[in-house]
């Protein structure tokens, strides 16, 4: 079975590029960078399925940052409470 991070496009970056320190000042604008490497890549949603399936707290992932999936899941539970 293949894997899909052999094809994630930030296996070419800096990983540091995906773990910015803080929510301001420089930190948006590496944000921005890293984000914009996870908009070309071609398993963009893989990688945000196992970032929110493993609960990762820190980092971009899947092109979302903490905020992002933090609301993604709450999103999710209210869709899930509604469904059942």
């Amino acid at each position: 079975m293949e894997n899909w991070r052999d094809h994630a496009e930030c296996r070419e970056e800096d990983p540091d590029l995906f773990f910015p320190i803080g929510t301001t000042g420089p930190s948006l604008h590496q944000t921005r960078r890293a984000k914009a490497v996870c908009e070309r890549c071609p398993v963009q949603d893989p990688c945000l399925d196992w970032a929110m399936d493993t609960g990762q707290t820190v980092g971009i992932w899947g092109g979302t940052t903490e905020a992002d999936r933090r609301l993604l899941a709450r999103r999710r539970q209210r869709a899930s409470r509604r469904i059942s």
